[in-house]
């Protein structure tokens, strides 16, 4: 599945100045042996990182009638934005030259010494007009493997090896905290180049890996929809389609661009991607595609543009070039949703973070933590009356108490919890409103808890989930945390002094809201959060530092915290309720929805304090 990207980023760019025998497989190191990523301006640990891939550059070298400029100026871009877009790598796709000359081959291998004398990651390939294309990788000495051969990759960090005849190589670089592998195959490569490709997976068992090489696919009768070529055919039944590993193969030699779904023999995709623009003006013009990754969105967002006539000045651009800045129809930039996690789940499966014991959460200044993994069954009851035990020994126990017609199963254990939840458990609120019901828990009369202010500041975290349907009905400003006594029981007269001192709420809009009393002001103080998507677990804190108050949600910052500063809570002296909000005095309505691990305490924590433990 792809879909046309949305925003077009030609106004951003446009702005941008460049100044062996076939049978024997080749030694595999072991996975893990790699070279760690060290190049310049990478960042291996961010979510966001793009491979940058350059198609057919043939007729830029075609004896004297060609031009290194444009490839040039293509390198030079990936060599300045590689820090701004996190370029990892940069793969070429093969017919680097018209004719297989040793000249021509030395001209392009000139212009890659701009990688080479700063050791930036890449790979090449042979295709048809770069050797004898009559041959297989079998074929012996070249002028390409003169000047593209394995030793040419060696000094790189990505290098990771090359088939006895030299004329295949497989790289891996590192990105977004993993290994990734990147196949760099040969015109036509040989039944034992694919047996050492199995072999490099087998040696990466939980790497996922990309395949390029010159022919793969091809535009079938249907515009921008890609086809096996015949020896595509080859490729994917004697290695693509058992290889689980390989879910991207990008290959040039034909044209227009187009792409593909493949299912494999596991079941799932394998995106399958033509890009070449040969036959475009100035022979494409060394066009570079760019593949943003983003596992963060579960998106690979593609866009084409052409870094040789952006660095020229726009005044002195002829009509033709105008045309080739950047192409935005929906073969050339597309996204392609990929669920990461889901899709490697068959060879490297994210590992479930396991439980974690209470005692690392009780850090310091521990006032109250409440988890609910008292080992009873998915969907038991919790019985009216039972306690949950307060473990950061204060004495703050929870007690169950069922709204009036509520029944008993209004409160239940659960074993659904966020992915980074200590406690692999949570409790369903089956509450509503109008009249109230459901259940919720509540601290003892006298527990410490009711009389604490945190004059010195607080947090306050807590694991939630909304259920999918509750918009669908009237669940509007329920609480997950409320204080009992309302502004007027401390004195306070601004705004309106029937809610509650403090609550941790959620809006009509189920957008989070904290709303406090502060020691310090007569109003109430509020921070509002975004609204918030159901059926998704989310953790929410709420951190004051004595002088401000900021929520965050899964650790980021949200917006609308107040200015204002709001020192402390004013307090009542009576009991603070998970699961029930209450105005005036009088209890509205119960929660509905899932609630995991609960924790306050008297005093502000780093961000994601909760989720790092």
């Amino acid at each position: 599945m792809r879909v046309m990207a949305t925003t077009s980023r030609r106004s951003l760019l446009q702005g941008v100045g460049l100044g062996a025998a076939a049978a024997t497989v080749a030694t595999v190191a072991p996975a893990g042996t790699a070279p760690a990523f060290a190049h310049k301006g990478g960042d291996s640990s961010s979510a966001q990182f793009t491979l940058a891939v350059i198609p057919d550059t043939q007729y830029l070298f075609d004896q004297d009638r060609g031009d290194p400029a444009p490839l040039t100026a293509t390198l030079r871009y990936i060599m300045d934005h590689r820090a701004e877009q996190n370029i990892v790598f940069t793969a070429h796709l093969g017919d680097i030259v018209e004719n297989a000359a040793a000249d021509e081959l030395a001209s392009a291998g000139d212009v890659f010494e701009l990688f080479d004398r700063r050791r930036v990651p890449y790979s090449v390939l042979a295709g048809n007009h770069d050797i004898d294309s009559r041959t297989t990788d079998q074929r012996g000495p070249s002028p390409y493997l003169d000047v593209f051969g394995p030793q040419r990759f060696r000094p790189l960090s990505t290098f990771g090896g090359a088939t006895p005849d030299g004329y295949n190589t497989y790289h891996i670089f590192r990105a977004a905290g993993r290994e990734w592998l990147l196949f760099a195959l040969d015109w036509r490569p040989s039944d034992g180049t694919l047996e050492w490709v199995k072999g490099v997976l087998a040696a990466h068992p939980r790497t996922p890996a990309i395949l390029t090489t010159h022919e793969l696919a091809i535009q079938g009768n249907e515009p921008g929809k890609a086809v096996l070529s015949g020896h595509g055919q080859r490729l994917w039944d004697r290695l693509v389609k058992s290889s689980d590993q390989i879910f991207l193969t990008i290959n040039g030699h034909f044209w227009p661009p187009a792409d593909s779904v493949l299912t494999n023999d596991a079941g799932h995709d394998v995106h399958v991607h033509i890009t070449n623009y040969q036959d475009r003006y100035y022979g494409g013009g060394a066009m570079l595609r760019l593949y943003h990754f983003d596992l963060d969105r579960n998106t690979i967002d593609v866009e084409t543009i052409s870094p040789w006539i952006l660095g020229q000045d726009p005044s002195r651009r002829n009509a033709l070039e105008r045309q080739e800045i950047e192409l935005t129809d929906a073969n050339n930039r597309f996204s392609v949703p990929i669920d990461f996690a889901e899709r490697f789940a068959g060879f490297a499966p994210v590992p479930v973070r396991p439980a974690r014991p209470a005692k690392p959460m009780l850090v310091r200044g521990t006032v109250a933590y409440w988890r609910f993994d008292q080992g009873r069954a998915d969907g038991t009851a919790v019985p009216d009356g039972f306690r949950i035990d307060d473990l950061s020994g204060l004495g703050n126990h929870l007690t169950r108490v069922t709204l009036g017609g509520s029944p008993a199963d209004a409160l239940r254990w659960t074993d659904a919890h966020h992915p980074d939840q200590p406690a692999h458990a949570s409790l369903f609120f089956n509450g509503a409103k109008q009249p109230a019901r459901g259940a919720y828990l509540s601290t003892a009369a006298g527990a410490p808890l009711n009389f604490a202010t945190f004059e010195s500041g607080y947090t306050i975290e807590a694991f939630v989930k909304l259920p999918a349907n509750v918009r669908s009905i009237n669940h509007a400003w329920m609480s997950i945390l409320c204080r009992m006594g309302a502004g007027k029981d401390a004195g306070k007269t601004g705004g309106d002094p029937s809610e509650p001192l403090a609550t941790l709420s959620m809006s009509d809009g189920m957008a989070l809201q904290w709303a406090v009393f502060p020691g310090n002001q007569n109003g109430i103080s509020t921070n509002w959060g975004h609204e918030m998507r159901a059926d998704e677990w989310f953790h929410v804190a709420v951190v004051n530092d004595g002088r401000t108050t900021t929520l965050y949600v899964d650790g980021a910052e949200l917006l609308r915290n107040p200015s204002t500063p709001a020192i402390g809570l004013a307090a009542s002296g009576e009991p603070w309720f998970v699961g029930a909000y209450h105005y005036d005095r009088i209890i509205e309505q119960g929660f509905y929805g899932w609630l995991g691990d609960i924790r306050i305490v008297s005093r502000p924590l780093p961000v994601s304090a909760f989720l790092n433990a």
